[in-house]
């Protein structure tokens, strides 16, 4: 709330755009029920003030009663976690695993998941890539109010296409720990003929490792501010949820509208040996490519010393969807003794491109398919621009493991490094016409200051970059900084925009220093829509904002 020139409180403009989208929409699913829960699963329940549902969803975005359902329970909980070679680190996890166990569900199928939080602070879960209804989309004091300790939340949503995805928190900088999982929706027409498929999750660790966590990191590269973002709620308790919900008229912990606690608050203090470097470079993405250096970095959660090993025979087909769950480091991507066609980008099919290598940023993801050699070969995860890779191997023989240094050669060949040399498949090419509206960012700060923002701002609840609904929205994101920047639009794709063509559909796309982003997206999806840096501590330092449209 406002106080204006008479004394009196009056709502934000967040709060006004947020009531009147929850107004907008018809079977507003439910966000408060009773007995600790959160239930975003049950129609015609009223919804949270500020959160953004809506009834007619892009996409079939909206559960219909003909849909198969597809119900699971995820607990979220401390664990420990065995990296290779006899190394377990305490973490926190999906049900005990790292990464967390894949959803499948088909394109059309709803998903049904019960997130029942068993950490000491409250966490959400983002489904990444996925347009589904706002209300659902996991970002806390945006969409919806955060889980505390002890309760539980339903997330209920139609996957509407069918792709490469993931999920994990939108909170604080809990995605560097060990919560993430894929979501893979499989298409009912798959066109792609295959013998196997390997799902690849890229990851960089420290959390655990002699007293670090992502919290403490953080706190050395913000030199001892308070964050920007998600995590530390500025804008009301834990039990408000802090941004629109607050605003909106939300309770307190003691008024019976929030969660009847005191609200957490994550150790953001120094715990842990400095994690800070200096000199992570590549020319590939022109510059700096990080600032902290990560004790491992992993493949399906194993470290290069002791990999993961996938077993096929030689002349089989196999599909790689390879996501990088990364909180901030680029990975340079190749298989020894082959080379890889590329088929989709972020979930969306592309025409297929043979490349060595390719590099993949913080929450991108590409399916390959590679026609597998006899032997063993390594698939290294060069940890782009500082000192370290991770590995798994691919074995359809006899043969010693790979060492952990292995460098294949394919990947100083033909590497990859921006979907623009990319085309979209025409299947999912969006329609060739003219935008209606042009929306213009400019990624901001840098590392002295750590003061990454948007628009040379950190994230304010209240910002708010509004469009209408059915537009062509032309979205142009400059990065004025000098370090490269994964920006990532959530509950959309859009369309590299090109000159003469309309170029391969993302969700977030790889910005190089000094360069900008300029991708067309279409306004079909109402709601209060975060676009960030997914460099985890860039985001959580104030590099997002909000997008708002009603309809």
């Amino acid at each position: 709330m406002r106080t204006d020139h008479t004394g009196q409180t009056s709502p934000t403009r967040r709060a006004v755009l947020g009531a009147g989208i929850a107004a907008a929409g018809s079977g507003i699913l439910a966000a408060c029920s009773p007995a600790g829960s959160r239930d975003g699963g049950h129609p015609g329940a009223p919804a949270p003030p500020g959160t953004a549902p809506h009834g007619r969803e892009a996409g079939g975005a909206r559960p219909r009663p003909t849909e198969p359902l597809r119900k699971h329970t995820l607990r979220a909980t401390p664990s420990p976690v065995e990296l290779g070679a006899g190394r377990t680190f305490r973490s926190w996890t999906y049900e005990g695993l790292m990464p967390g166990r894949e959803v499948r569900v088909t394109a059309g199928d709803t998903v049904a998941l019960t997130l029942a939080n068993h950490l000491p602070e409250a966490t959400t879960v983002h489904w990444h890539g996925i347009a589904l209804r706002n209300d659902m989309d996991g970002v806390p004091g945006v969409t919806q109010r955060p889980v505390e300790p002890g309760e539980t939340f339903d997330y209920r949503f139609t996957a509407p296409h069918p792709g490469t995805y993931w999920f994990h928190p939108h909170m604080g900088v809990q995605v560097d720990r060990g919560l993430y999982a894929p979501l893979i929706v499989d298409d009912p027409k798959e066109p792609l003929g295959y013998d196997h498929e390997w799902i690849v999750v890229l990851d960089d660790w420290v959390d655990g490792v002699d007293g670090s966590t992502p919290d403490d990191v953080l706190h050395q590269l913000r030199k001892g501010k308070p964050p920007m973002g998600h995590g530390n709620r500025p804008e009301g308790p834990v039990g408000a949820g802090g941004g629109a919900l607050a605003d909106a008229g939300s309770g307190g912990p003691d008024d019976g509208k929030g969660s009847g606690r005191a609200p957490t608050q994550s150790p953001y203090r120094r715990t842990g040996p400095k994690r800070l470097t200096w000199d992570a470079t590549s020319k590939l993405l022109g510059g700096h490519t990080g600032h902290i250096a990560y004790p491992y970095y992993l493949i399906n959660g194993r470290t290069a010393d002791d990999p993961t090993q996938f077993t096929a025979k030689p002349g089989d087909r196999i599909r790689l969807r390879i996501i990088n769950a990364g909180g901030e480091t680029p990975f340079r991507v190749a298989l020894g003794g082959h080379r890889m066609t590329i088929t989709h980008s972020d979930g969306f099919p592309v025409q297929q491109y043979t490349t060595d290598a390719l590099v993949i940023g913080m929450a991108e993801r590409y399916d390959v398919l590679i026609t597998a050699q006899s032997g063993v070969f390594p698939l290294v995860a060069l940890a782009e621009g500082k000192r370290g890779r991770a590995m798994a191997v691919l074995r359809t023989g006899a043969g010693a493991l790979p060492k952990a240094s292995a460098h294949p050669a394919e990947l100083d060949r033909e590497v990859l490094v921006s979907a623009r040399r990319l085309e979209p498949d025409e299947s999912v090419a969006m329609e060739r016409r003219g935008y209606d509206r042009k929306l213009r960012v400019k990624l901001t700060g840098g590392m002295k200051d750590y003061d990454w923002g948007i628009d040379h701002e950190p994230y304010n609840p209240d910002t708010l970059h509004e469009v209408e609904r059915g537009e062509r929205v032309r979205l142009v994101v400059i990065n004025a900084t000098h370090m490269w920047h994964p920006v990532h639009l959530h509950g959309h794709t859009f369309s590299l925009a090109g000159v003469d063509s309309n170029g391969a559909r993302k969700d977030t796309s790889i910005v190089l220093p000094h360069n900008k982003l300029v991708a067309d997206f279409d306004a079909d999806n109402p709601g209060l829509w975060m676009l960030h840096c997914h460099n985890i501590y860039h985001s959580e330092s104030g590099m997002m904002t909000t997008l708002a449209y009603g309809g």
